[in-house]
């Protein structure tokens, strides 16, 4: 998220990855080309070289928090560190570029922004370490699952992340950006998946184990300042419950038994709990967007149904304040 409003350094849905999914056994299904995710990556990275074009540091900065950052580059250098320490765009530009503000969603008639904000960035470090965990998580997913279900996820859980962050985050002064919520989704997936396709893994405990702490970790670098962990929540919950419905394979053997005489086959494509997540989480899915796309636009603040929840998004300490509603 980027609040960088009234001169604070901006929030950025902000993401540091490892790649766990190193236990998959191999089956005899087809392996996909991965060519959405480095689509989407140079989209990201298109999109924020747009904004720095728009953006335009050394006609628009008026001095007041320094100087611009790196002026050889042009219309392309960055505002003063003071007022952007991730090396990018003024709040200004993000606001005019989609980023995601609860006003102009719900009064302002800007839905479009549910969107749009998941492909902007607050600075160069913030696309960058973004890019880089969308690569490592990503290739892998759509090789195995191909680009519709990947870019499914990817979108719809982007969606899931801005709705819950527009819940609850409603200061005029927070606008929100970043792919971390599509990201956080993609992780969610990750995890559901690996529940869903249990029997086809090997040493499945440390896969879990190894998943969850990496999810953990990442959860709870959202307790920071300036980082909507909200974002990363909404996309991780949309994630998890949609890799139930469209990551789900047949099960172990199944593929390889089609050969043999009907005796020796296994008896059914798909094992019946995962045909009952499947239809638990669709429904689940459908409540969710329901229910929180009909609050955002009645205009309800989440904070009023859940009054610790501003908790899961910064926890104020001795070292840093966090902007809590009161």
């Amino acid at each position: 998220m980027a609040d960088v409003e009234g001169g604070g350094p901006p929030k950025a849905r902000s993401n540091g990855y490892n790649n766990p999914n190193q236990y998959y056994v191999a089956t005899s299904e087809s392996s996909w080309t991965s060519w959405l995710v480095p689509m989407i990556v140079v989209a990201n990275v298109a999109v924020f070289i747009v904004t720095m074009f728009v953006n335009n540091c050394p006609k628009n900065n008026l001095g007041f928090e320094g100087k611009c950052v790196a002026k050889f580059l042009g219309r392309l250098s960055f505002q003063p560190l003071k007022e952007n320490p991730l090396f990018g765009p003024s709040a200004a530009t993000l606001e005019k570029m989609g980023g995601l503000q609860w006003y102009k969603v719900v009064h302002g008639n800007e839905a479009w922004r549910l969107i749009a904000c998941i492909w902007l960035h607050a600075g160069v470090i913030h696309v960058l370490a973004n890019m880089l965990s969308l690569v490592f998580i990503g290739i892998r997913l759509e090789q195995q699952f191909g680009f519709v279900r990947v870019g499914i996820i990817y979108l719809l859980s982007g969606l899931g992340g801005s709705i819950l962050s527009a819940l609850f985050l409603q200061s005029h002064n927070n606008i929100s950006v970043g792919a971390s919520g599509a990201l956080f989704g993609l992780l969610g997936a990750m995890l559901s998946e690996l529940l869903t396709n249990w029997s086809i893994y090997t040493n499945k405990a440390a896969a879990l184990f190894t998943l969850v702490i990496i999810i953990a970790i990442n959860l709870a670098v959202g307790i920071l300042p300036h980082v909507d962990n909200f974002a990363h929540i909404g996309g991780f919950m949309s994630g998890f419950l949609l890799g139930f419905v469209l990551l789900f394979r047949p099960q172990f053997g199944w593929m390889e038994s089609r050969n043999l005489p009907a005796g020796g086959r296994v008896k059914s494509k798909y094992k019946a709990y995962q045909l009952v997540l499947c239809v638990l989480a669709l429904a689940l899915v459908i409540v969710w967007y329901t229910v929180g796309l009909v609050m955002l636009f009645k205009g309800e603040d989440g904070n009023e149904h859940c009054s610790w929840c501003h908790y899961l998004s910064c926890v104020p300490t001795k070292h840093w304040k966090c902007n809590n509603p009161s």
